[in-house]
């Protein structure tokens, strides 16, 4: 551990397990540093994370930003009883799960974050991200921050695909001189399928694309972002005759503001924990 980190705060860690919610791809800038211990980059903020005696305890010079950022002030054990009440299903995948928090990620960096996962693999995404943060980000204390649009908007297509970015280099470069000129003030302020549309006319954002920016970048929970992982969620348990395109708006209505965390449990659940399923959805 960074000696010279404060320590910040503790959490329970009942309704609050580091490594689920760090790796469920949510976020790509995390490191594991051992079995109970993990680091955490947002922005030009940085956080390690120690779990120990059932607590999880912060170290950081910016505790009100990591507290935040880890949703500290919602109840969990209260999302979980309610989605768990729903079906068989839904409560083998939230007693999975229960650790899983949604984090409230800075909004530019989810944007292009996400750009970068299109198509990709979370080993992948976190090797592409960490090569532009050392190439373009400013330094701290702690390494490298995330890259300012600025930055990305002034730099060729061609340095993101020698960074491992492929095709999507000339999407960051056109989405970020976009963005400098936009305001993300408005975007925030729109309805969920406003912002959804609105942000689906960025270059390189897909359905699929869009939907994790609003749950991640946005705080919006009803939202279903749909994958490999959650197809075969749908067709096991939820099968209703949905064509893939169908099936996020299918979650949604059956969610609806808990969308997005039970997008979460499920694909921790399918992912991790599958062979422990029911057969049916009652």
């Amino acid at each position: 551990m960074t000696t010279d980190l404060p320590f910040a705060f503790d959490y329970d860690g009942e309704y609050f397990d580091v490594c689920d919610t760090l790796e469920c791809g949510q976020i790509f800038r995390y490191q594991k540093l051992s079995d109970d211990r993990y680091a955490v980059h947002s922005r030009d903020k940085y956080a390690e994370l120690v779990t120990a005696d059932g607590k999880v305890k912060a170290y950081t010079d910016d505790g009100d930003y990591f507290w935040k950022f880890f949703d500290l002030d919602a109840d969990y054990a209260a999302k979980a009883a309610r989605i768990g009440a729903l079906s068989p299903i839904m409560r083998a995948a939230a007693d999975c799960g229960k650790g899983i928090r949604i984090l409230n990620q800075d909004l530019t960096e989810m944007i292009f974050s996400f750009i970068i996962s299109a198509n990709n693999n979370i080993k992948r995404i976190k090797l592409i991200i960490e090569r532009v943060c050392n190439r373009l980000g400013e330094d701290t204390p702690y390494g490298k921050a995330f890259p300012s649009t600025e930055a990305i908007a002034a730099s060729p297509a061609e340095l993101f695909a020698h960074l491992g970015a492929g095709y999507r280099d000339k999407y960051l470069v056109a989405t970020a001189q976009k963005l400098l000129h936009y305001d993300l003030d408005a975007l925030l302020s729109m309805d969920t399928p406003s912002a959804r549309k609105e942000l689906l006319t960025f270059m390189g954002v897909g359905p699929k694309v869009a939907d994790c920016i609003l749950l991640f970048g946005m705080s919006r929970g009803d939202v279903f972002p749909v994958d490999t992982w959650l197809k075969k969620v749908y067709h096991a348990y939820f099968e209703h005759g949905h064509k893939d395109s169908e099936i996020s708006t299918f979650f949604c209505n059956l969610f609806g503001a808990d969308a997005g965390l039970c997008q979460q449990y499920l694909f921790y659940f399918q992912r991790k924990y599958r062979q422990n399923a029911p057969n049916t959805v009652q």
